[in-house]
């Protein structure tokens, strides 16, 4: 049997905004990508946000799970009923050139 399908997300929607980047990380050149584990509810919100793996940056890891517990979801769905699940969601911290 195929494994469920995991919750969905849009990035950089007006739902799913990208998250700030902090004035100090950008000053002081940090970059890095910040693995969350979200706990999707069945409704699509985020019941909880956790950190995976980290930046390296304790900011930039605080601006994503800032920005991802206000996120909506496309729920996982369990023979057509959306079901909790944890989606994994990487945000990258990037300065641009």
């Amino acid at each position: 049997k195929a494994a469920d399908p995991p919750p969905r997300y849009g990035f950089g929607s007006a739902a799913n905004p990208i998250p700030r980047y902090p004035q100090l990380a950008r000053e002081r050149g940090w970059e890095g990508v910040v693995v969350l584990a979200v706990q999707v509810g069945a409704g699509g919100e985020a019941l909880s946000v956790g950190i995976a793996k980290s930046s390296g940056h304790g900011l930039l890891d605080a601006s994503a799970v800032d920005a991802v517990r206000r996120w909506r979801f496309e729920p996982a769905r369990r023979a057509g009923i959306p079901i909790a699940a944890v989606a994994t969601v990487p945000i990258r911290f990037r300065l641009e050139e």
